[in-house]
């Protein structure tokens, strides 16, 4: 051990002159990583460094981390790599060494051998006296290294407006974040420390730098990082002293005293001290922190102010003679203050001057913060993740302070092993911490006890929130408390009114307006029930949602633990408020079904977390039966919330988590509550295999599983199936959908046996997602089944794509049987028939096959088929499975899509249907350009044996050539008539229906012909997506027709001079439904 400290202090004593002189550095960083002396993050940190002297000042970070052992290890790294550098180090003189190193720094002055060596002696005492810090719950002796603590802050140097002020007030969330980063631009002159004294846009540098910030930002911090830094050759080299006056010291300085007086130091250095302050003042910066909490005057009242600085005086004098530049005017200082002092001190301040402004940490910042503290990154992670997602913690961590406490208070949390879910800090108990730590060390001298100051502060905060203002005068804030500028959680500033300043004040941000508003109802001396009852009764009916954060915190500061911390710190009483407050939310609770509010529900939840007190919250959760989150985005702060409250009940009735972007991970954190749902719809993205079971678990048993959506995912086999097997330990399933990457045949044999585990009422889906890499082979591209009343359709299919023979197949039939024949056959098929070319041998082998399956099944009630191409051959299959199958009551085929591209389909859709002792057959040549002239037909008839006998496919051929033919040819006429004389050789014919481009003079003709030809026709309807012509009209109304025969027309009827090529204008047209029986005419529109 001895060994160690000895090489430790070798490297400590030659710091500077290793920085400047080490350019092998990471042949030194490779080998105390393969020691185990080195972390891959620290490494990597180097390893970005550009320069060989950034390198080492980011590995002496890891050193002074790591202590005595790897500075050790570093050392003897060094004496292997580069010996003569030792050799060298170590031959010089004791009062010498550095002394070179020193004057390269500045740049080639000079210093005395004797100077030097105190210098270096100063800034070793600074650097061990800087480089640990004192936390504020610190025990005696205990102290923490600034490394681990210190991260750099957004400093700017530009004055902000009115509206960029309100911005960062009022946004909250990644909305505040974007606005901080856009601070963070030249723009606003962003900065880093070793800025603060750069010449300004005129090429002058400051002899006086101001720097602003508001309480816990981090001002003595950075003055503790600037000494430290200077010491350790990091910072602002220009200087060969710099000295740290605290301004709370110094109000306990009293008689009179000199400026070397003031300072805290060694003896030993005096010598040297003085020789810099009379000799090179130019190279000397004061640091002096904390101007705003000087209790001197500062008053100019001495007329021969003192410009010696070993000239003694009152405290007050000398002080305001360094800073007005009286004494060392040629020296540099630095000072901090919070906003209500920055004013003041700009006028006493020497010029040339510079204005800078802490604005805290940004979201980068606060992430470095949370790492820097745990040092694990697993852990710095998960606490960071659940601050990142709490829109009201995240935006306050800006804040130093903030972010140290909930560090602070999550690691006391993590050692004891809590459950993260229901005993994290409230957002309520943070910043009553927040404001417990200010006032403890941040309110010296204020002229009022805490409790008037809260209140004062509530009753400001109260005005604002009611009239929605963030930004306050200087007469309204004196209206409420008498000495403004010395609280701490109020920010002063200054703005520009034309040719005058105004000055304005506002809390840090608007959470703390709200939190210090909620304080006052809780601090009142009187209590006030009406009070809290108008603020509760604006929230009824949802018109006034900026007062709902008041409410959450009144909630969080009802908590016990925390109303006890209040009475006991502030020592006065706190108003019971918690009755109204329950009463209130069990009422709103219930209310909640009445009137649908979804928007309030997490604003609820939220409320019963604050309070955190789980008998009542358990009363409260009994009380929604149904929890409804449809559609409300969920963070992982939202999922905490929910746990904690699920948690606190014995069973969950109903819940319901469709479209809130629930992710694995905010599944996992409230799977111990999905589990005992005994209702529950869920929706789940990015689902993947390796966290499946989270899903299954989740699931649990024996519960009503309403709807399950699994989104953006795609499973693998083995995945689906234990999905699958999960799905049958339920009671009932509703909607299920899910997406994976093959179906199996054992898939699609277990989909189907799910129906016999569990009752389904709804439709279960499972599709193959479109780009999926999987080596399973795939049956089919979709399977389904749904509930239809009683019934149970099985939907099929491939993937979309009109070069298949083959593309859906739907199948309604009973339960019973689905359930009792093997489908593995018809899988096989199905998946077989996919691509194959039409007319092959091979197709019609398997469309045998798949007719004998069908005709097989004598329950069989519809089929619907989805098509590449309407052929002869899937034609003449469906009429032969509507023959075979008495029960089966439809046969649809249809083209997909309904487009025929190509022109080899005999028709678009076919649709056939047996009921009632009446068949019925219609086909349509639909989505075509140009529309045919004949679109459609349909005929309604007796149903006997000899329907199938019929030539139908002669008739699906004379429908499709008219798609090529122009109307009014002679081929189309013979076509024409050709296939309307069909309908005369049909017994029992009852209805026909047609659709037609235009009603004109010959389609009249041959709907007469039809009427005069078919005596059991009892109605005929003609359809026209253009014009009703009068010339066709006229015909219909004076020829003879049968007055047991309905004729019905519905088109646009014209009433210009339109004939059936020209498009009809739109002010002649109106649509019209007209009724025609014998010669009776019923006109509708």
């Amino acid at each position: 051990m001895d060994s160690y400290r000895k090489d430790a202090q070798f490297v400590d004593m030659h710091r500077v002159a290793l920085i400047q002189r080490v350019s092998t550095v990471m042949a030194l960083v490779d080998r105390l990583l393969s020691l185990g002396m080195l972390g891959e993050e620290m490494y990597a940190d180097i390893h970005a460094c550009k320069t060989s002297q950034e390198k080492m000042r980011e590995l002496f970070k890891a050193l002074n981390s790591g202590g005595d052992r790897v500075k050790s290890a570093f050392y003897c790294a060094l004496r292997d790599h580069d010996p003569h550098l030792m050799q060298d180090l170590a031959s010089l003189p004791m009062d010498s060494r550095e002394g070179n190193a020193l004057c390269s720094l500045r740049g080639g002055t000079s210093l005395t051998n004797d100077l030097s060596s105190v210098v270096l002696e100063y800034k070793e005492a600074v650097r061990f006296k800087y480089k640990t810090v004192e936390e504020y719950n610190s025990l005696p002796g205990e102290r923490v290294l600034l490394a681990d603590r210190y991260t750099d802050l957004l400093i700017v140097q530009t004055h902000r407006g009115q509206s960029e002020r309100e911005e960062e007030i009022r946004s909250k969330g990644q909305k505040f974040q974007q606005v901080f980063t856009s601070r963070a631009s030249e723009m606003f002159h962003s900065i880093s420390l070793d800025q603060l004294f750069a010449p300004d846009g005129h090429g002058d540098a400051p002899k006086a730098v101001i720097l602003q910030g508001s309480s816990g930002h981090g001002k003595s911090f950075t003055v503790q990082k600037i000494m430290c830094d200077w010491a350790s050759g990091d910072l602002l080299q220009e200087f060969d002293f710099v000295f740290h006056l605290n301004c709370k010291e110094l109000n306990h300085s009293f008689g009179e005293k000199s400026v070397v007086d003031l300072l805290s130091y060694n003896q030993k250095f005096a010598s040297a001290i003085t020789n810099v302050l009379q000799n090179t003042s130019q190279k000397v910066l004061f640091l002096i922190d904390g101007f705003d909490e000087l209790r001197f005057s500062l008053e100019d009242t001495n007329p021969t102010p003192s410009h010696d600085p070993f000239s003694q005086a009152p405290v007050e004098a000398t002080v305001m003679a360094l800073l007005k530049g009286n004494i060392l005017p040629e020296s540099s200082l630095l000072v901090t203050t919070r906003s209500s002092a920055s004013y003041r001190l700009g006028k006493l301040l020497k010029r040339p001057q510079s204005f800078t402004e802490i604005l805290g940490f940004s979201q980068a910042g606060v992430k470095e913060f949370f790492q820097r503290f745990f040092k694990d990154g697993e852990l710095s992670n998960k606490v960071y993740g659940y601050v990142r997602e709490n829109e009201t913690l995240f935006t306050a961590c800006f804040i130093p302070v903030i972010c140290w406490i909930v560090c602070t208070v999550f690691r006391e949390q993590f050692k004891t092993d809590i459950n993260i879910a229901g005993e994290l800090e409230t957002t309520t108990s943070i910043f009553v911490h927040f404001v417990f730590t200010l006032l403890d060390h941040h309110c010296q001298g204020l002229k009022q006890s805490a409790p008037t100051l809260l209140k004062n502060l509530g009753q400001l905060a109260e005005m604002g929130m009611l009239e929605q203002q963030v930004l306050f005068d200087e007469r309204t804030v004196f209206e409420v408390m008498s000495d403004p500028t010395a609280v701490p959680f109020l920010c002063k500033f200054l703005l520009k009114r034309k040719i005058s300043l105004q000055p304005m004040f506002s809390f840090m941000h608007l959470s703390f307006q709200e939190f210090f508003a909620a304080l006052l109802y809780i601090l009142t001396e009187e209590e006030d029930p009406e009070k809290i009852k108008r603020l509760l009764s604006t929230q009824d009916h949802l018109k006034t949602p900026h007062l709902f954060p008041i409410i959450q915190f009144l909630f969080g500061l009802s908590n016990m633990e925390v109303s006890r911390l209040l009475k006991e710190s502030l020592t006065c009483s706190v108003l019971p408020i918690r009755t109204h407050l329950e009463e209130w939310i069990l009422s709103f609770i219930q209310d909640i079904h009445c009137r649908r509010r979804y928007g309030s529900r997490m604003f609820i939840l939220h409320c019963l977390y604050e309070l955190h007190e789980e008998d009542f919250v358990r009363r409260a959760m009994l009380v929604w039966e149904e929890i409804d989150l449809v559609g409300i985005t969920l963070t992982v702060t939202d999922c905490w919330v929910l746990l904690f409250c699920l948690q606190c009940c014995p069973s969950v009735r109903s819940l319901k988590l469709i479209w809130c972007n629930l992710t694995v991970e905010k599944l996992r954190m409230l799977q111990p509550a999905l589990c005992r749902c005994k209702t529950l719809k869920l929706q789940v993205s990015s689902l993947t295999d390796d966290n499946v079971a989270d899903l299954v678990t989740s699931l649990g048993k024996e519960k009503n599983l309403s709807r399950l959506e699994l989104m953006m995912n795609s499973l693998s086999d083995e995945s689906i199936q234990l999905v699958l097997a999960s799905l049958c330990r339920q009671k009932c399933l509703g909607s299920v959908s899910l997406l994976v990457k093959a179906i199996s045949s054992d898939t699609a044999a277990m989909i189907l046996q799910v129906l016999q585990k569990t009752k389904i009422k709804g439709i279960l889906s499972v599709e193959v997602a479109e780009q999926t890499d999987s080596d399973v082979k795939s049956v089919c591209a979709a399977l389904s089944l749904k509930n239809q009343i009683g019934d149970f359709k099985l939907c099929v299919g491939h993937h979309s794509s009109i070069q298949n023979s083959i593309i859906q197949m739907s199948l309604v039939l009973p339960l019973s049987e689905i359930c009792r024949r093997s489908w593995s056959n018809f899988f096989q098929i199905f998946h077989t028939l996919q691509g194959l070319n039409e007319g092959s041998q091979k197709i019609d082998q398997n469309m045998d096959a798949l007719l004998s399956f069908l005709s097989s099944m004598t329950g069989l009630k519809r089929v619907d088929l989805i098509v590449g191409h309407l052929t002869i051959g899937w034609a003449t299959w469906i009429f032969s499975l509507m023959r075979s199958i008495p029960l089966l009551e439809y046969g649809i085929v249809e083209v997909y899509g309904h487009k025929d591209t190509s022109g080899e389909s005999l028709c678009t859709s076919l649709h056939l249907r047996k009921q009632d002792n009446t068949f019925s057959f219609s086909m349509t040549n639909g989505s075509l350009n140009p529309v045919p002239t004949l679109s459609h037909i349909s005929l309604n008839f007796m149903l006997t044996p000899e329907v199938f006998d019929i030539n139908w496919v002669f008739v699906l051929k004379a429908f499709h050539s008219l798609k090529s033919l122009k109307e009014g040819t002679p081929v189309f006429n013979e076509q024409v008539d050709t296939l309307l004389s069909f309908p005369n050789s049909v017994s029992d014919l009852k209805t026909v229906k047609i659709e037609v481009s235009c009603l004109t003079s010959a389609w009249a003709d041959r709907i007469l012909y039809l009427i005069q030809n078919s005596s059991s026709l009892q109605e005929l309807t003609l359809v026209t997506d253009g014009c009703l012509l009068e010339e066709g009209l006229q015909k219909l109304q004076v020829s003879t027709k049968r007055p047991d025969c309905v004729l019905l027309l519905q088109g646009q009827r014209c009433y210009g001079h339109c004939n059936g090529d020209q498009a009809c204008e739109l002010d002649c047209n109106q649509q019209v439904k007209i009724q025609i029986i014998g010669d009776r005419r019923i006109i509708s529109p």
